[in-house]
């Protein structure tokens, strides 16, 4: 299999413009943070040369497996099953610490993961209620559903899919699981359908519940922000940080811890410091929130809610 394809329908979102803007270095160290099925991670390979190396990760072990069959042959990439919080280690592992010259983020769930009804993610698909990246490993979103309380499924519904009908949402789900568990993603998802009132041809009820639950299963953000914190020591001065986002709590992570990173600490005026001391600004941004085109879009409609922002490790 040549570099340039793949036996995956999967499509990588923003794929040329997310990787001309991290590969600046043909010989670097890259690291492609969600594998999913190979399409970022292809592309970066086909921009370095003989000296290049990529580190892809990925918490599901169906996307790993694929990886090292895809690329069996390949030298430069070394596939991980692993998640974000783990990047920091596997870096020191392979004293690399300081010596990245980029780090890839594409979040959410891979269309994969999405088209297979038993992994449990979609809710157009009937399947098992699962919603795990990691398979086997965890707490599923059955598991979940079927033993929290109903203060706790409403806060996890609001605060990470902003659902504003979380509560009746949560009284729903707590009288229709004393008549059956809640076990499959149809039943959850007629449940919460139910428990909305009015209809939105443009989006589905479910939609903003099942995608709280499954970033809440996840620790989705928790995972960003650790990769986030510890990217800052694992970039070379002009090492690219590029991330693609699909909710808006990612991007406002991102884009808040950017904006942080960029800001050098407020030093009061009065108080007399050399030059050399004061504290100086870690990142820069590189650009604003960038959008996939029209044309991608009517390709790929998954690309609609992609939002990519770009930093760079200061000197």
């Amino acid at each position: 299999m040549s570099l340039n394809q793949t036996s995956s329908p999967h499509q990588s979102v923003l794929l040329d413009e997310a990787v001309q803007a991290l590969v600046h270095t043909p010989s670097g160290i890259y690291i492609d943070g969600t594998f999913g099925r190979g399409g970022h991670s292809t592309e970066i390979l086909s921009q370095l040369d003989s000296e290049g190396r990529l580190l892809a990760l990925d918490r599901d072990q169906d996307a790993v497996s694929f990886g090292l069959e895809q690329f069996k042959v390949e030298p430069r990439i070394d596939i991980q099953l692993s998640n974000f919080s783990n990047l920091k280690t596997l870096v020191l592992e392979r004293s690399w610490q300081g010596k990245l010259a980029g780090i890839l983020l594409d979040l959410g769930v891979s269309s994969p993961q999405l088209d297979e009804a038993d992994r449990g993610f979609s809710f157009q698909r009937s399947g098992p209620l699962d919603m795990r990246m990691s398979q086997h490993a965890g707490e599923s979103a059955a598991d979940w559903v079927n033993r929290a309380e109903a203060d706790e499924i409403a806060d996890v519904l609001w605060n990470y899919g902003e659902e504003r009908f979380s509560r009746r949402i949560a009284r729903a789900i707590l009288r229709e699981r004393d008549e059956a568990p809640i076990e499959t993603t149809a039943r959850l998802a007629e449940i919460v359908r139910s428990a909305i009132p009015g209809f939105d041809p443009r989006k589905d009820s479910a939609t903003r519940s099942f995608q709280a639950i499954r970033i809440f299963i996840n620790d989705e953000l928790g995972e960003l922000k650790a990769l986030l914190a510890d990217s800052v020591d694992l970039l070379a001065p002009g090492g690219r940080l590029v991330v693609i986002s699909f909710h808006s709590l990612e991007d406002r992570l991102v884009k808040r811890f950017i904006r942080d990173q960029s800001t050098p600490p407020q030093v009061h005026r009065d108080i007399p410091v050399q030059n050399e001391v004061v504290p100086q600004m870690k990142m820069r941004a590189l650009s604003g929130a960038i959008k996939a085109s029209r044309s991608e879009i009517d390709v790929n409609p998954r690309s609609r809610s992609a939002i990519m922002r770009i930093a760079e490790r200061a000197a």
